[in-house]
C-alpha cells in the first residue's frame, strides 16, 4: 500500500472524529422524517452483496405502477451526513479515494466504525439514504425518474451465491427471504426488471465479457485455496440496477445545471487491433468502432468456445483501454461508457467504498437543498470545476494503483499456495504471447504464471502441458516450463 502511495492507517484526528460521532445521541445516522426526508421504512428493502461484505452501500425494492410497469427504488447510504467535507476522515478518503480489497486484508476508505456500521445500510437499522427512483419501461429502458432523500430500513441482508442459485432454480430459497412476507415476489420482480434493463443495454452494444479472477480462501489466518469468483443472476441483478441508477443520477445533475464527475470508457483507440483479433478468429468487424458488432462477435465466440472465452475477454478489455473519471460541465457531453453502451454515467452508488460516489452524493444534495431554495437561483455547487478536475485525475490514478496492489497480493497468494508443489505438472492454456513473454493459466487452482522454457511457437489459446519450476511469493512470481 505504501509503495503505491496509499495511507493504510487512519490519522489520530480521523479516529477522534469517529469517536465524537459515536458519543452523539440519538444515533447520528437516522434523522426523523421531515417534509423533505420521506419515511420509506415500511418498504421491502433488502441488500444483496458478497457473503462477507459489511459495508452495505445500497438497498433495492420494486413497486408496480398504476399502468402495470415496474418502478425501481434504490437506496444509497447517506455517507455525507456523517462525513463532512475537509474533515480528517474526508481528507483520508480524498487521499486514498477507494477501499482496497486485497483478499488477505481490506483497507477501507472510511474507518470501519463508519463504513460497516454508522454509514452502512445494515439489517434492521434505520438509516438515512438517497433514493434513486426510475420506471422500467416494457423495452427495458429507464423511464420517468426522480432523486430524493428518505429514511429506510434493511429487511434482509442477502448474499450473491445463495440468491443467485435460487433465482436460477439451482438452490433453495434463502431463509431470510422466506422470513419477510412479500419479499420473494418482490425479488422476482426486481430480477425481471434487471433482466429487461440488461437486454436493452446489450441490444445497444453493451459488451458481454467474462474474466477469471481468483479470490484467496482463508481458514482463520491460513491460506487454503484460491476460488474463482462467480457471476450469477444475483450479481447481474445488482449490476444492472446500479448501471441504471448511475445513469439517473448523471441526468439529474445535468438537469440541475451542475457539473459532475462522469465515469467514461472512451471509444477505443486500438480498435484496429480488436479488428485484427477478430480476424484471427475467422470473423470480420467494421473498420470504425462499432459496439453492437463487437457484442455480436463476442456472443458468437462465447457460444463456440466457452473455455477460451475468458482469455479472449481479457484481450478485448486490455484493448478497450481503462476507465477514467472526467468532469462534465453544464451544456457539455462527456465521452460516455463504450463498454456499457451508456452515454450518461457517473459513479454514485458506493459512497462507503469510492470517493467519486461521495463527491456525487454531495452534489446531489446541493441540488436537493439549494441555497437560496427558490428558482431562478441555481443550486450552489459544493465543488468548483477546477476542484472536480483535480479529483477526477486523482481518482483515476488511485484506481489504477489500487488495481496493482490487489493484483500483486492475488499473485502473492497464488505463489504461496503453490510453493510446495514445485515439479508438479498441469494442463494449461496460453493467455499471452509477445516479446515481453509468454503466459499460461492453469485451472486448478486458477493461477497464471510465466512460461520460462518451451514457449517457442505458442500463441494465445494454445493448450500445453507445463511443469511448475519456481515461485516467489514476495514478488508474486510463478514460473512454468513446457512439459
Amino acid at each position: 500500500m505504501r509503495d503505491r502511495g496509499f495511507e493504510p492507517d487512519f490519522s489520530p484526528a480521523a479516529m477522534e472524529q469517529v469517536a465524537t460521532l459515536e458519543k452523539q445521541s440519538p444515533k447520528p445516522n437516522a434523522q426523523s422524517p421531515t417534509p423533505n426526508i420521506l419515511d420509506l421504512r415500511q418498504l421491502l428493502w433488502c441488500s444483496i452483496d458478497n457473503d462477507d461484505s459489511r459495508d452495505l452501500d445500497q438497498l433495492s425494492v420494486a413497486e408496480t405502477t398504476p399502468d402495470g410497469k415496474t418502478k425501481m427504488l434504490v437506496a444509497i447510504a447517506d455517507v455525507d451526513s456523517l462525513v463532512a467535507r475537509d474533515t480528517p476522515v474526508d481528507q483520508h478518503a480524498a487521499h486514498n479515494t477507494t477501499s482496497v480489497y486485497t483478499g488477505a486484508q481490506i483497507f477501507p476508505m472510511l474507518p470501519e466504525r463508519l463504513s460497516t456500521d454508522l454509514t452502512s445500510l445494515n439489517e434492521d437499522e434505520d438509516r438515512n439514504a438517497i433514493i434513486i427512483e426510475y420506471v422500467v419501461d416494457e423495452d427495458g429502458t429507464p423511464g420517468a425518474s426522480d432523486v430524493y432523500e428518505a429514511v429506510v430500513r434493511n429487511r434482509a441482508k442477502l448474499a450473491y451465491p445463495s440468491v443467485g442459485a435460487w433465482l436460477e432454480g439451482q438452490g433453495p430459497m434463502p431463509p431470510k427471504i422466506a422470513d419477510v412476507n412479500g419479499l420473494e415476489a418482490n425479488l422476482r420482480q426486481q430480477d425481471l426488471a434487471a433482466q429487461a434493463l440488461k437486454k436493452q443495454r446489450h441490444q445497444m452494444g453493451a459488451l458481454t465479457l467474462k474474466t477469471i479472477e481468483a479470490r484467496p480462501v482463508f481458514e482463520e489466518d491460513t491460506l487454503r485455496d484460491l476460488a474463482e469468483q462467480q457471476v450469477n443472476r444475483a450479481t447481474e441483478l445488482i449490476e444492472d440496477l446500479m448501471v441504471a441508477s448511475n445513469g439517473v443520477v448523471a441526468r439529474f445533475l445535468a438537469d440541475h445545471g451542475l457539473s459532475s464527475l462522469r465515469r467514461v470508457v472512451r471509444i477505443p483507440q486500438k480498435w484496429d487491433r480488436i479488428v485484427d483479433l477478430a480476424a484471427q478468429h475467422g470473423s470480420r468487424l467494421p473498420h470504425d468502432p462499432d459496439a453492437v458488432a463487437l457484442e455480436e462477435w463476442l456472443l458468437r465466440q462465447r457460444a463456440e468456445d466457452p473455455q477460451r472465452f475468458p482469455d479472449l475477454s481479457l484481450s478485448v478489455i486490455k484493448l478497450l483501454g481503462r476507465g477514467e473519471y472526467v468532469v462534465e460541465r453544464p451544456g457539455e457531453i462527456a465521452a460516455g461508457h463504450f463498454g456499457l453502451a451508456v452515454q450518461d454515467y457517473t459513479h454514485s452508488t458506493a459512497p462507503n467504498r469510492r470517493f467519486p460516489d461521495l463527491v456525487a452524493q454531495r452534489i446531489v444534495k446541493a441540488a436537493l437543498n439549494p441555497n437560496p431554495p427558490h428558482p431562478p437561483h441555481p443550486p450552489h455547487p459544493p465543488y468548483t470545476d477546477s476542484e472536480l478536475d483535480a479529483i477526477a485525475q486523482r481518482c483515476t490514478e488511485r484506481e489504477d494503483a489500487a488495481n496493482k496492489v490487489e493484483r500483486l497480493v492475488r499473485k502473492a497468494a497464488a505463489a504461496l499456495l503453490l510453493q510446495h508443489r514445485i515439479g508438479e505438472r498441469f494442463d494449461a492454456i496460453v493467455t499471452g504471447a509477445s516479446e515481453k513473454g509468454t503466459w499460461v493459466r492453469i485451472s486448478r487452482p486458477p493461477v497464471e504464471g510465466r512460461l520460462e522454457r518451451g514457449y517457442e511457437g505458442l500463441d494465445v489459446g494454445d493448450r500445453v502441458r507445463v511443469k511448475l519450476v519456481h515461485t516467489e511469493p514476495e514478488r508474486g512470481f510463478i514460473d512454468f516450463a513446457r512439459s
